[in-house]
């Protein structure tokens, strides 16, 4: 199949998915390789950087972005698709080249491409670029994940998102990078929506930013892409993706705070919202390193999905947004009965099946649930009252039971969920009813930091010393920036909480806070 006919039958399924007023290119001939623009650039394209995703046996994604103008109309390029060139090679200097093709940016996309490369060899480092006329991207690495079934040593792999882009640098992400991680898991808020401020009101009060959004708050297409290009310029966060594969899901932010299915915070009228998450949905998949069963349809895009580390680790990957029922409590931390609601959902019936399944059926050590609030029985009152976090899964008490006690009740074990959202650091473990423990725990969580969201922290919050106090269930809590590496082997699973001094400024210094560890077959994590 020719370059075009992919093209003309990419173009059908934006018309599908679309309708016709979406698509720009209706009148762009195909034949004799008119469609194509003939790319010659003033300004570098690849400024966004290149980024490789959702990694299997026998191949990856490897994702760029032609866009020489980021914060343009247009972001510089012509209103025409442009054939892009793509190498895959065994090797960091790019001479034994593997695999190689052309594919088509197209407007539509704003001209992002999604290569789907396979047939190469399990468990092995690859690296790639592209080629648009006469310029080049830089390199990046990726890597297979290893045969189905196959015995496996080891998997290490790094867990990051929240990175507010005005609250602080990046530093982590270059730390990460040299980490070396056969993959990341980013679990949301990967950009965040607001207008530019020069001063935010954190957890400490007002803090001058550090840098700036561009703009006001973004609410279309064109805003979403200037926002992800101002995100992706940083190449601190290039280097972490040239480094390693990532896993992504999204959380609130991509889209606007707080949203959950067709609400959000503000309580716009859910036709118009749907306008803003459609622009939303297309930008974060054309800005994201995801296959082709992941292209969104209007407002919707299929982003629970599951990958395997041969025996070794099965990562199951939720979404937590798009199918969840309204926050209790006018979404306030605080009680009220609408925390137990009955038809409450979390997940929704199809992604709890899916997840079950996959739970009950893998035959894998470790058993990964990779989602992005809180699922933890965290009581905030260390009082005698009780508080929770109603955006959390302890805010849904009949799903989050629901969904423990048939983990319980299959006897799944060395079960690890591993979670974001909090921008701050904890370890504990899963009860159905963290007031009323059972003999053993459940599964554990590893909450992990955010990258810059929040800003300069401290090891440990004055109030949250005494909610730990308070939760037994809570082994650990620090609220400083930066990410974790997960390392499962098939005797343990350890997560290593890594930690900035600072991320008001560039040369923040990263060390080890705490080690946490779960032996398997044992419930319960301990300090390693």
């Amino acid at each position: 199949m020719s370059v075009l006919d992919r093209y003309a039958l990419s173009r059908r399924r934006l018309l599908t998915v679309f309708g016709g007023a979406a698509v720009t290119a209706l009148s762009i001939p195909l034949e004799s390789g008119k469609a194509l623009a003939q790319p010659m650039f003033r300004t570098y394209p690849f400024q966004l950087g290149v980024a490789s995703g959702d990694p299997s046996p026998d191949g990856f994604v490897i994702w760029t972005r032609l866009a020489p103008e980021p914060f343009e109309i247009g972001y510089g390029m012509p209103m025409a698709p442009v054939a892009v060139d793509w190498e895959v090679a065994d090797a960091a200097n790019m001479r034994n080249v593997v695999a190689k093709g052309t594919t088509i940016a197209p407007p539509e996309l704003g001209h992002s491409v999604h290569v789907e490369v396979a047939g190469l060899q399990p468990n092995r480092d690859y690296w790639y670029r592209f080629t648009a006329g006469k310029e080049r991207s830089l390199v990046g690495r990726a890597r297979t994940t290893p045969a189905l079934g196959a015995g496996l040593d080891r998997v290490r792999f790094a867990v990051s998102g929240c990175q507010h882009y005005e609250s602080g640098y990046y530093t982590a992400y270059r730390r990460l990078a040299e980490d070396n991680p056969d993959f990341v898991f980013c679990y949301g808020d990967y950009i965040y929506e607001g207008r530019g401020n020069r001063v935010s009101n954190g957890w400490n009060g007002p803090t001058e930013n550090v840098r700036q959004h561009f703009g006001s708050e973004i609410y279309t297409l064109d805003d979403y892409r200037r926002r992800y290009a101002q995100y992706k310029m940083d190449t601190d966060l290039q280097a972490a993706h040239a480094a390693a594969p990532w896993f992504v899901v999204w959380d609130d932010h991509e889209t606007d705070n707080n949203w959950v299915g067709e609400l959000d915070q503000d309580g716009t009228d859910p036709k118009v919202f749907n306008l803003r998450r459609q622009a939303a949905v297309q930008a974060y998949y054309e800005n994201m390193p995801l296959r082709a069963s992941s292209f969104p349809t209007g407002t919707s895009l299929q982003i629970y999905r599951r990958a395997a580390y041969g025996q070794l680790l099965n990562l199951n990957l939720l979404d937590t947004r798009q199918f969840r029922t309204d926050q209790p409590c006018n979404d306030k931390q605080t009680w009220c009965d609408a925390i137990n609601a009955p038809k409450a959902e979390v997940v929704g019936a199809a992604q709890e099946k899916w997840l079950m399944d996959g739970l009950t059926g893998g035959k894998a050590t470790w058993n990964v649930i990779a989602q992005q609030v809180m699922m933890m029985d965290l009581d905030r009152d260390p009082g005698p009252g009780v508080i929770v976090n109603p955006d959390s899964w302890a805010g849904y008490r009949i799903p989050r039971g629901r969904l423990l006690g048939k983990i319980r009740d299959a006897k799944v074990g060395n079960v690890v969920v591993l979670t974001g959202d909090e921008h701050q650091n904890f370890a504990g473990d899963l009860y159905v009813d963290g007031t009323k423990r059972e003999a053993a725990p459940i599964a554990s969580e590893f909450v992990i930091t955010s990258i810059s969201s929040g800003g300069d922290g401290v090891d440990q919050r004055d109030e949250f010393a005494k909610i730990q106090a308070a939760n037994p269930l809570l082994k650990f809590n620090n609220n400083q920036r930066g990410y974790a590496i997960c390392e499962a082997t098939p005797k343990a699973f350890v997560t290593e909480f890594k930690v900035l001094d600072a991320v008001s400024r560039r040369d923040g210094k990263l060390s080890t806070r705490a080690k946490w560890a779960l032996e398997a077959g044992k419930p319960g994590i301990v300090q390693a």
